[in-house]
């Protein structure tokens, strides 16, 4: 059986969800070779080297992350991902607020605003998708 083409929505949701697990990977190969430096541009800077395991911690759950979305778009399972992307929301909105309560830069805090908007507007498309699939 042929496989049909992706569709210009289609096509737009597996960019945005590419770009979404392609940053997710950078983020945890970034904090896994400079926990430091990755927790500084995220906005809640360590205090002492030795608090950099939690980074790495971090950087596992990230790496996971990135992964299951990896799969999730290789597999074009378009409804997990449009979920995985509401979801995802409450990680860059607490990223937000930590930001914010460590005093970052405003630029820092709206990057994570930025991010939290990013994956809404994944959501609404990947939801057109998924309604567009279930409609054909």
């Amino acid at each position: 059986m042929k496989e049909r083409k992706l569709g210009a929505l289609e096509k737009a949701g597996y960019v945005l969800v590419f770009l979404m697990a392609a940053l997710q990977f950078a983020y945890a190969i970034y904090a896994y070779i400079d926990p430091a430096a990755f927790s500084a541009i995220r906005g809640t800077e360590l205090f002492a080297s030795s608090d950099a395991d939690w980074i790495k911690i971090y950087a596992s759950r990230t790496l996971f992350i990135s992964l299951i979305i990896g799969f999730l778009l290789y597999s074009k399972n378009f409804k997990a991902l449009a979920m995985a992307s509401l979801f995802g929301i409450v990680m860059p909105a607490t990223d937000a607020l930590l930001a914010y309560q460590a005093q970052a830069a405003d630029k820092v805090v709206f990057k994570h605003i930025a991010t939290a908007a990013f994956l809404v507007v994944t959501f609404v498309v990947l939801q057109a998708v998924v309604k567009r699939s279930e409609n054909a």
